[in-house]
């Protein structure tokens, strides 16, 4: 449940900044040897040589045009293969739900320059995930729902899967929750000796079709529909086949359980191309087995297990790459994440499950992984033990023996990304804080200096900043002794004698965190203007549930609960910041999107007394009408206990609304359904509430379509905010902005 791999977990003005890192971080191939990197730029694919990072053309841009094309191709992505003779190519993509997954892929001969399109008789822009053998004799790909592979000498296609005639059978890729809720998208794996290919198989044929209805593309409507297993419904039934290129017969896993009560969330080949090694998880998801499988006979034997009063961690709450195993010592071992004792830590686990040594020994959270070094010599990774809210570089070996060592120097205290080489001698560290905006320089590891040329980012950061800024941190402990974090911004020219309105973003759900120690805007993104400095205060409390590597208790505390915990932890932190003398109480709003807008929702409707104003954008009104995967990995089960939902949920307590609200959603939205909106008016209107109602035609959960749709919503946001919470400092018998 997370905007872009699933429902909205951060506020529209970071929007574009990650749809830029996101092509950035594509674009960038490392060389096998880590010694340097390629990109797409002007002149062609580029060189950066390290450490000096000389740049040289690689390949001119006129080799990329083909034989009957006027212009070169437009690359959207690159790969090279394994022995460094060809260069894979992305182009003219287009969405499948969130991301830009299909599209059109061309095979570059880095000897002959030869040109060469695949996949030539498909429709348009329908290969997804294509990747070249490890022999890099041909190469393996998805279109429509099945798998192909193609011989790169005589241009032969051959299909090894088969559809059964149905778009619901889905081989190499996933359905729509599957994607959503584990960020699973390219479902296929070569083998190592390059004549299997092991791939996942979703059968969506039991699960309902949700009808979305299409108004505006023609005189008639047309009905769009999306498979959706609502909570409460089984899962699509998975499995794991591993198919022969030659014969094209597939040999099926021998997972046991009921297919439709346990997910398969992740699968990668052994380093020896024997065994297939895959994760296994209950429908439940507090549930977790890890097994070993013969490719040839489908043997399957469980190796690891791992349960949870609440909920196993998946693989993407501490990583963003889901493809790959994280095998050390020449295949002996493999690194993994739990949350078992308490914290998120790092274990080095035998093969064959039987031993398992725990690296990261103090009590704190590994925050995400981001290197497992080559020869298996140690692990980069992201944490910060004093301080939830920022985000530094540690190391830790893999004897288990040593401490981990932090990289990141003192001085430089925030939130840090690093792009790190293969063989971990070199990173690119983009740091900020919240006064500080973004400052990037390639430093080598693991001393943290700076390259030549390079910016010294400890000699050039200027800690005066925080003395200037118009943001503070601060801490509110509950009537149950939780210490929530959070920030406020406030007005340059802020007055303490005069009264300020309130307004608060809140996000709240499971899934993400809305109080960082990094920069940005902290701007309410649909409101045009700074609404700062117009005079309002802008406030951000995290409450539990959220992703702050505060230990597995912080984040599990919601268990059954969402809906519940977070709006109580909300607005205990509310009453209490309503305490300040500067506050005035009787212009307090907020807003959120998705998730946050269930959450503005529970606030307004829980809490009428503190909450006056409010925006909803795209919530769930009510829990049993979102996915199984999300909904039930927190909430469990609704036939065991239904009264969790109705508790947890918005509409339950509409009823109550006695302030302003502006109800906003899109009918196209895929994700968060328009159902939700217009169950809750039918709910306000029965109780005869009024507020403001927008529904944008097709417009999707980022309502990302349609000419003028966000200057809209911002206008729309803007005079709503105006209008029922009045801008500007009131006080000293006289009104205005400070």
């Amino acid at each position: 449940m997370k905007f872009l791999s699933g429902i909205y977990r951060i506020s529209f003005f970071l929007i574009v900044q990650i749809f830029t890192f996101s092509l950035l971080a594509q674009d960038m191939q490392w060389a096998k040897d880590g010694n340097s990197y390629f990109t797409h730029e002007k002149e062609g694919i580029v060189q950066y040589m390290l450490p000096g990072l000389e740049k040289t053309v690689f390949l001119n841009e006129d080799v990329f045009k083909p034989e009957d094309g006027e212009k070169p191709l437009a690359i959207e992505n690159f790969t090279f293969s394994d022995d460094g003779k060809k260069l894979l190519i992305y182009t003219n993509s287009d969405y499948v739900w969130r991301y830009k997954t299909r599209g059109d892929y061309w095979v570059l001969d880095l000897q002959t320059k030869k040109l060469s399109q695949l996949g030539k008789g498909r429709p348009e822009s329908s290969l997804m995930f294509a990747k070249i053998a490890p022999d890099g004799s041909k190469v393996a790909y998805v279109s429509e729902h099945n798998v192909y592979v193609e011989d790169l000498a005589s241009g032969t296609i051959k299909k090894l899967t088969d559809d059964k005639g149905t778009k619901k059978l889905i081989n190499g890729t996933f359905d729509w929750v599957y994607e959503e809720e584990f960020s699973l998208r390219d479902g296929f794996r070569w083998a190592p000796d390059s004549k299997h290919i092991a791939y996942w198989q979703i059968d969506a044929n039991q699960v309902r079709d949700f009808y979305m209805v299409n108004n505006t593309d023609s005189v008639y409507s047309q009905i769009v529909p999306v498979e959706y297993p609502k909570v409460g419904d089984p899962p699509s039934p998975a499995r794991i086949g591993v198919v022969g290129i030659a014969d094209g017969k597939t040999t099926w896993m021998d997972t046991p359980g009921d297919p439709q009560q346990h997910y398969i969330v992740r699968m990668e080949w052994g380093p020896d191309g024997k065994e297939i090694i895959l994760q296994q998880m209950n429908r439940k998801q507090n549930e977790s087995k890890l097994m070993l499988c013969n490719s040839q006979t489908g043997q399957v034997k469980t190796i690891y297990q791992e349960s949870d009063e609440a909920w196993v961690a998946h693989v993407s709450e501490w990583s963003d790459e889901q493809i790959g195993w994280d095998w050390v010592n020449g295949g002996q071992s493999f690194i993994w994440v739990s949350e078992k004792d308490g914290w998120r830590h790092l274990y080095l686990v035998s093969r064959d499950g039987k031993t398992e040594t725990l690296l990261t020994k103090e009590d704190y959270d590994v925050i995400e992984t981001a290197l497992i070094e080559e020869k298996g010599k140690g692990i980069y990774f992201y944490a910060s033990p004093d301080n939830p809210l920022q985000k530094y570089l540690y190391h830790v070996t893999l004897d288990g023996k040593g401490k981990a060592e932090k990289i990141t120097p003192a001085k430089l205290e925030g939130t840090h990304n690093y792009t790190i080489s293969p063989n971990g001698k070199y990173a690119q560290d983009e740091f900020s804080n919240y006064y500080t905006p973004s400052m990037e320089s390639w430093v080598s590891l693991p001393d943290h200096k700076p390259l030549p040329g390079q910016e010294d980012l400890v000699k050039n950061f200027d800690p005066s900043g925080k003395a200037k800024s118009n943001v503070e941190f601060f801490n509110i402990t509950t009537d149950e002794g939780v210490e929530l974090n959070a920030w406020v911004k406030k007005p340059k020219d802020f007055d303490p004698s005069k009264k300020y309105p309130l307004m608060f973003y809140v996000y709240s759900y499971p899934g993400t965190s809305t109080v960082r120690d990094a920069y940005s805007g902290r701007n309410f993104g649909l409101y045009n203007g700074d609404l700062v400095e117009e005079g309002y205060l802008y406030v951000s409390v995290d409450n539990r549930g959220s992703v702050l590597p505060k230990g597995r208790a912080w984040r599990k505390a919601v268990y059954r609960k969402v809906g519940q915990v977070t709006s109580y932890d909300q607005a205990q932190a509310a009453k209490q910041i309503l305490q300040w003398p500067y506050v005035d109480t009787s212009r307090v709003a907020v807003w959120g999107w998705s998730g946050g807008g269930s959450t503005t929702l529970d606030l307004l409707f829980r809490y009428p007394e503190i909450y006056k104003t409010g925006i909803a954008v795209a919530p769930v009104s009510n829990l049993l009408l979102y996915d199984n995967i999300y909904t039930e990995r927190f909430m469990g089960l609704p036939q065991e206990n239904m009264e969790d939902y109705v508790a947890g949920s918005a509409l339950t307590y509409a009823r109550n609304l006695k302030g302003n609200l502006l109800l906003v959603h899109g009918t196209g939205d895929d994700n968060v359904h328009f159902q939700n909106a217009e169950m809750l008016v039918n709910e306000l209107v029965k109780y005869n509430k009024q507020f403001q109602y927008m529904a944008y035609p097709n417009r999707s959960h980022s309502m990302r379509e349609g000419q003028g749709t966000f200057l809209h919503l911002g206008t729309m946001c803007t005079k709503f905010i105006q209008d029922n919470c009045p801008p500007g400092a009131k006080g000293a018998g006289k009104e205005g902005k400070p």
